[in-house]
């Protein structure tokens, strides 16, 4: 399902209408509009520019009937981008109908849901498909249509997932950065469900506080958000690559447990759907907080994950290696909370550097740095390491966000 802004602007333009003649005293307005400017260290390997800004916003409105148990929430996403016009998009993040009854909960609409434990990778994390185009990190989500039954009992969280249709992967444009080799056609992608992105998926999550430990266990069944590729050659002069979505069983679990300063995490799946066998992945270790490391009371995270993939050879050829994570987080406990994350990911002479810092500015202001710089080995070739194709997309970015 593609969202365009005109479609935005026509939804929240009913939204108003309708709310217009509405009891609006529990009605909120609220959001954030940022600015946001890039600088690539190298020009791209097809000749794109090192400079890149762009505006975005995204209000929320929010509404809860008075003395009822229904509520309603709309938020609308907006990005211009100077550089790709496929990272200039619209989308729905929430538009979602909520009732609050004495023992369950019913939601029904667009909505996004997190699982998951592990700083480094979210191998749970299956209900929204990523929004690549806002960052490469795999935080951002599309919406996803949903309707949640959800009870929550002695025996602990029990949620019911009816997912009718799946979203496409959003992906850089020809003149934008951290975009694949080959051209690539997503506006003609392959499903392997006869049913093509209209099927209907579910999902069944149960999870509880035991102690110490936060237990989720979880089960998918239907498209894949994680697309593969294959490339079409009907124009020998011209090959482009098709995302392929193929349908997937995925079981997960994750668990987290605090033991003082201590964070033990580990997230696990087994998954069916992307070649004849079924394969297994996982991603644990621990955070360490040093706490009061500073006389102004600041914390200090030191986070250390290791990834493991069973498969010897990964979609696209690529050998399986696994990934050790080494990080720090600081939280300086300041009035205006400056915070900082700094991560480096390394396999078999490959490696990616994250940093993200951010701190308040004022009541309403904020500013967020990000950097990200790759190492690869370019003398191993395309196949050596996922990262190869964006070797020359180092960059560091600076964006200022406005809260109202």
């Amino acid at each position: 399902m593609t969202i365009k802004i005109k479609d935005i602007l026509l939804t929240a333009l009913f939204i108003s209408t309708f709310f217009v003649h509405s009891d609006l005293s529990a009605a909120e307005w609220s959001g954030v509009v940022s600015g946001e400017g890039r600088y690539f260290f190298e020009e791209g390997d097809f000749g794109q520019d090192q400079e890149e800004f762009s505006v975005a916003i995204e209000p929320e409105f929010f509404h809860r009937w008075e003395d009822s148990d229904w509520s309603f929430v709309f938020k609308p996403f907006l990005r211009w981008d100077s550089l790709d016009d496929e990272r200039t998009h619209a989308d729905i993040r929430e538009l979602m109908v909520r009732y609050v009854g004495d023992q369950w909960e019913l939601k029904a609409g667009m909505s996004k849901v997190f699982w998951g434990v592990a700083e480094s990778q979210h191998l749970v994390d299956i209900i929204n498909q990523t929004d690549f185009v806002e960052n490469i990190d795999g935080e951002d989500k599309l919406g996803q249509q949903m309707i949640v039954l959800s009870t929550e009992q002695d025996f602990g969280l029990l949620e019911l997932f009816l997912l009718p249709g799946s979203r496409e992967r959003t992906f850089a444009g020809e003149e934008g950065r951290f975009r694949f080799p080959l051209t690539l056609d997503d506006d003609n992608p392959i499903y392997a469900d006869e049913d093509g992105k209209q099927r209907l998926d579910g999902a069944i999550r149960w999870s509880q506080w035991v102690g110490d430990w936060d237990i989720g266990l979880s089960h998918f069944s239907g498209t894949s958000r994680e697309p593969l590729f294959v490339v079409d050659s009907s124009n020998p002069l011209q090959p482009q690559l098709r995302p392929l979505y193929v349908t997937i069983d995925q079981t997960s679990l994750d668990v987290q447990a605090t033991k003082g300063a201590w964070l033990w995490k580990l997230e696990a799946m087994s998954r069916s759907g992307f070649n004849e066998d079924r394969y297994w992945a996982a991603v644990g270790g621990f955070e360490y907080t040093f706490f009061g490391v500073t006389e102004s009371g600041a914390d200090l995270g030191m986070i250390l994950e290791y990834q493991h993939d069973s498969r010897e050879t990964l979609p696209g050829g690529y050998q399986q290696q696994d990934v050790g994570v080494l990080g720090f987080r600081l939280a300086m406990n300041d009035i205006p909370s400056t915070e900082a994350l700094f991560a480096l990911s390394y396999a078999n002479g490959q490696s990616f550097m994250n940093l993200e810092a951010s701190r308040r500015l004022g009541d309403d202001w904020k500013m967020i740095l990000e950097a990200r710089l790759f190492s690869v080995d370019e003398e191993e070739g395309p196949t050596a390491s996922l990262l190869y194709p964006f070797r020359n997309d180092d960059y560091v970015s600076l964006t200022f966000e406005r809260y109202f």
